[in-house]
This record gives C-alpha cells, structure tokens and sequence, in this order.
C-alpha cells in the first residue's frame, strides 16, 4: 500500500483498531498505525495533512 491507497489503508485500520474512533486519532497516531500495517511500503516522510485527513475520512466511513 502506498499513502495514496486511502481506502485500502481505511479498511486496515478498522481491521487493525477495531475500538477505535477515528474521530479522536490525532494525525501523529494515525500516521505511525499507518506506518506500521502489514502490507504498508511507502516512504512515511510522504505524508502530509491532506492525505492523513483523506485516510482519516476513508476510515471514518468504513468504520460507521
């Protein structure tokens, strides 16, 4: 997956953080669980704000 991959990740992260809601995750948590999924090869310094609210949003909808 690259940073680019937002509903692929969306749905990992609803996999992988089942309890939580993505409402509360500050983009610093949010960036390192990216970092750390299985399957996750992209350079971690590509992110910025856009992308990270765009995952957010993705996992937002996957979640609800």
């Amino acid at each position: 997956m690259k940073w680019t991959d937002t509903l692929d990740i969306a749905i990992a992260l609803v996999e992988a953080h089942p309890d939580i809601d993505p409402k509360t995750v500050r983009f610093t948590d949010l960036h390192r669980w990216v970092c750390e999924l299985d399957g996750f090869g992209d350079d971690p310094n590509r992110s910025g704000e856009k992308i990270l609210e765009a995952i957010q949003m993705a996992w937002i909808d996957e979640a609800a």
